[in-house]
């Protein structure tokens, strides 16, 4: 595993972007879901073939407007246009299940046509502009990446327990 600073070449999007696409499936784990960042992949993501969301429960505040780094985003006003996009991403091509509490760090897994760990990353971000590396986050965020498809693997097998462990629940996406 290699660590990621999280800035300039060593952003979280930069590891993710090459294993969105087409065929391709996305697991997440994340404590908060930005449409700022949401924005920043929705070309990618809405090639994927299924992507699998891991979310806190139902209480927890998402942060759906970023933080104080997206006040440049919330500005161009496309708020309300996003939030239909990504809510159609998620009625069309995610499977959704909620944590029993808080997510306390973020975690994704990428993997091929074949459902084979290819990337994985694991750590203190979100699914945020900050927490992609897009705009400046917190310094002392720890956050590490795969760098062989062994350790993607590993840290698969992670995801697919939590995941067995929660179930589905077909109001969780029409309550998001």
């Amino acid at each position: 595993m290699k660590l990621l600073r999280n800035t300039g070449a060593e952003r979280v999007i930069d590891l993710v972007r090459p294993w969105v696409g087409p065929g391709n499936q996305l697991d997440i784990v994340t404590p908060a879901l930005s449409l700022f960042a949401f924005a920043e992949v929705l070309g990618e993501v809405s090639k994927l073939d299924q992507a699998r969301l891991l979310l806190p429960s139902d209480e927890t505040d998402l942060a759906f407007l970023g933080s104080a780094a997206d006040r440049g985003s919330r500005n161009r006003l496309q708020a309300r246009w996003l939030a239909k996009r990504c809510a159609s991403w998620l009625q069309g091509k995610v499977e959704l299940r909620r944590a029993h509490g808080s997510v306390p760090q973020g975690a994704i897994v990428l993997r091929d046509h074949d459902g084979r760990p290819q990337q994985a990353v694991l750590g203190a971000f979100a699914l945020s502009t900050e927490g992609l590396g897009i705009t400046p986050g917190n310094p002392l965020s720890l956050i590490q990446a795969s760098e062989t498809t062994e350790e993607s693997a590993l840290l698969s097998q992670w995801f697919d327990a939590q995941w067995a462990g929660l179930q589905t629940n077909p109001g969780n996406k029409a309550a998001l």
